[in-house]
This record gives C-alpha cells, structure tokens and sequence, in this order.
C-alpha cells in the first residue's frame, strides 16, 4: 500500500487534478452548466499569476466557468484531490471496508470530514440506470438477510426479524449484484424487486421461503433449496439450483459491518449496502484489480451532490 501511494496521483495535486479530468472526461472537457462538449468552444483558463483557482476552464457557449469538480460530489470541498484519490483507493481496495476513523488516521484529515468524505464515495458507487439482471438460459439467486439488532446486552434490543434491517439482494452468479435495503421484506416487495430488475426469461433460484412462491410462476422457472438445522438441508438441489453466491455476498456484508463498521444507523444502511455492492461487482474475480475499480467508482461522482444537511434545513 506504501508502495501504492508514491503514485503522483496521491503526492502532486495538479497531478491528481489530471487524473481526475482523464476519467471524468475521457473525450475531452464538458460544460456541466449547458453540457456543451465542443472543444473550440470551451477553453481552458490560464497565465502566469495563476491568479485563478487551478484547472478552470471557460465555456464560451453559456459564458460559465468550471472545474472538473463541479457537478460532483466533489463540488465545493476543501479536501484536496489527492486526499480525495487515497481515501477512494482505501475504500475500492479493502474488500470488506474500512471505516472513517481508520481513513481519518491514515490521509491525516478530521473524523468528520472523513465521515462525511465517505458517504460523498458512497454515493458516487451507486450504480444508475441498471440494465435488467439475468436473461435467456440464465439464472438469478434471491435472498434476504437482516442486519443490526443482535446483541442482547444492548439497551434496545429487540428479539425477532421484525426489529432488524431486512435487505434484500439478487445475484447472476458469476456476474453482478443487486441488493435493496427495504423496510420490510413482504411478498409485494419482493415481487416488486424482482420484476423491475430481473429479466422474466430468466430461471429464479431461492430457498424455500413462502415470500417467493406466487413470483416465482412470473418467471421461465423457479426452482428452490432446502435448507435446513443439523446437517439436515442442502446446499445444492438435485437441477443444481443453490443460492450459494448470494449467501456468500451476505456473507462478506455481514463481516464487514460487523468487524469494520460495528454499527450503522438505519438511515443510512442503503449507502453500506450500495459500497458492498459496488466492489462486488467490479471484483478481481471479474479481471478488475484495486486500481481500475478506483477509477471505475470515480466516474460515478457526475450529477451527485452531498451537503452536511438540507438546505432546506439550513
């Protein structure tokens, strides 16, 4: 990781700068005020007092000015660039996380703008516009899972599933993750996940849980796994239906909120889940390594923004 960091990108701002402008405008500047991306019409601010901010450009289209941090998470923060690199190769090279305290020792920044400089990254991995999951001849695993609420030592803790975090993930095994963060894991929920994100050609594997009984009859097939106490159930069933993968992306969920997180409030659970997601889905099993899920994560600051609370609050 040392080794990592000598890289001009983490060390040199106008450096990281540049990095920044490769992956967000691989095709050259775009005006994120009118959207013009004609480079005879947008040029670049520069002289010899640097008397401007660096990096700035002029657009002669709308007559605005910007950066490449504009329109991005990125936009108005006074963390420099190659804090914002660390901090982001941190988070896209630790499989199950790491936390804001950790991010706050190593990058040298405070705990609250370590906090808030991850939920910004967090934000930048949820995925838009997803295409449909799955497909003819293929296969999609649902589960659910709940999260929180487990120790009994707690002050408010509550016995049952109803008193936790119930998420809900799909897996196309071999491929990529979907997971949703939902109130209550009923049957109308889960349908309703199911058909907006699975293709119906597709083949449905679950366990044998009543909650996927009448969706199921919406797909080319579904076939179930029977798990059971003791020995007693299935990790495969007789077609090869398992649900193997899906339980193994619950499986490093769960380790990471466990041992890196320790606790995470409701609010903002679907943002832990979403980073889960991301790294699942740009994994090194997939050829993505530690450096290109970087830059893949950064392509997703464009049209975010994050402030500290509403402005509507403020």
């Amino acid at each position: 990781m040392t080794a990592k960091f000598q890289n001009a990108i983490f060390q040199n701002e106008d450096k990281a700068r540049e990095a920044l402008e490769a992956v967000r405008w691989p095709d050259g500047p775009v005006c994120p005020h009118c959207g013009n991306s004609d480079g005879e019409k947008i040029a670049k601010v520069e002289g010899k007092k640097q008397s401007h901010r660096p990096g700035l450009h002029y657009c002669n289209e709308c007559a605005g000015q910007f950066t490449v941090t504009v329109g991005t998470v990125f936009e108005r923060s006074k963390v420099p660039l190659t804090k914002w690199w660390m901090a982001a190769h941190l988070l896209n090279s630790s499989k199950k996380g790491i936390s804001a305290h950790q991010i706050h020792r190593t990058i040298g920044v405070t705990y609250k703008t370590a906090w808030f400089m991850m939920h910004r990254l967090r934000e930048a991995m949820v995925e838009t516009n997803p295409s449909p999951m799955g497909g003819s001849g293929k296969s999609v695993q649902a589960d659910e899972t709940y999260y929180g609420n487990s120790s009994k030592r707690a002050k408010g803790y509550k016995k049952g599933h109803r008193h936790k975090q119930q998420i809900v993930a799909l897996v196309e095994p071999g491929a990529r993750v979907r997971a949703f963060h939902v109130k209550s894991a009923t049957k109308e929920g889960v349908r309703n996940i199911l058909v907006t994100n699975v293709d119906r050609k597709s083949e449905l594997h679950t366990d044998n849980s009543r909650l996927y009984d009448e969706v199921g009859k919406e797909f080319a097939g579904h076939k179930t796994v029977t798990h059971g106490w003791n020995g007693g159930g299935e990790y495969v069933g007789k077609d090869g239906q398992t649900t193997n993968n899906v339980e193994n992306f619950f499986g490093v969920f769960k380790r990471g909120m466990r041992g890196t997180y320790h606790f995470c409030s409701e609010k903002h659970l679907a943002r832990y889940v979403a980073e889960f997601e991301f790294r699942y889905n740009n994994r090194s099993g997939l050829g993505i390594e530690d450096g290109e899920r970087t830059a893949i994560a950064l392509r997703g600051i464009e049209g975010k923004r994050l402030t500290y609370r509403p402005t509507d609050q403020a």
